[in-house]
């Protein structure tokens, strides 16, 4: 029986070691997967980066098939088909990255704002006051400013104010909380709190189309004709002549012509 033991050691050494080849072998293939996946995420950044969704597409599947555990690969999906307009998949891709790291505020705040895409704002609102009280999300202006976005829609013209204000309070040069709240104060009929708002916003950022055609609402609505041509030229200055922005203030200078 002893000799029976002594034989067995060196069978077992020879298994063990050859588990331990096996194992060491297995993670370099891994390792190399993970580079290949990183790498080809960082080209379908750089694709996005470029607005050229089509190739970083091609390189963000690429990735996921070497890296489907990578939640900051998820979301680069999700804006891609953002951007192609492919809402349900980006949802998807979004929801996939929070599963795989539940305190992405990023993946959750793009996820709102698909939502705010598809008008859910229920669940638009749901998805940003999830992510508003995050202390370490350093963009908190962004969902709340969605939050102010998702309640004009929704025609609670108070709560949208309320939250468009906290935006500016945290970055007061944001200008789409700035639009925002100038629009939110037209719909509760306090147009010179929009006016001295939008002018304000106009001085910060005078190339800002948007912040134009909303001064040149807010003009319009107080019956200053003269100010609202002015602002809507400005529009169509800075505006590619093609586009809905020029083409609303066109209309808004043609109607204003037979004041």
């Amino acid at each position: 029986m002893v000799c029976q033991r002594n034989a067995l050691v060196p069978a077992i050494l020879w298994l063990i070691g050859i588990l331990v080849i096996g194992f060491l072998s297995g993670c370099v293939p891994n390792e190399t997967l993970r580079k290949q996946g990183e790498s080809s995420r960082n080209l379908g950044e750089a694709y996005m980066s470029q607005q050229n969704y089509t190739a970083a597409l091609k390189e963000l599947l690429t990735a996921e098939q070497l890296t489907p555990g990578d939640p900051y690969l998820h979301n680069d999906l999700g804006l891609t088909y953002m951007a192609k307009d492919r809402l349900d998949l980006a949802i998807v891709h979004f929801k996939k990255a929070l599963a795989l790291k539940t305190d992405y505020a990023p993946a959750m705040n793009n996820l709102g704002t698909a939502y705010l895409a598809q008008q859910n704002w229920d669940a638009a609102i749901v998805c940003f006051k999830a992510i508003t009280g995050d202390m370490l999300y350093v963009t908190p202006h962004f969902p709340l400013s969605n939050l102010g976005l998702a309640y004009y829609n929704q025609k609670k013209y108070d709560m949208s104010a309320k939250y468009y204000q906290q935006a500016l309070k945290v970055e007061p040069g944001f200008p789409p909380a700035i639009r925002g709240l100038g629009r939110t104060y037209q719909a509760q009929g306090k147009h010179v709190e929009a006016i001295v708002l939008l002018e304000e916003g106009v001085k910060l950022f005078p190339k800002s189309p948007e912040l134009h055609s909303e001064l040149g609402s807010a003009y319009m609505a107080s019956k200053n004709y003269s100010a609202a041509a002015a602002s809507y030229a400005r529009v169509i200055e800075l505006s590619q002549a093609s586009s809905p922005l020029a083409r609303e203030a066109k209309k808004s200078l043609d109607f204003l012509r037979t004041k």
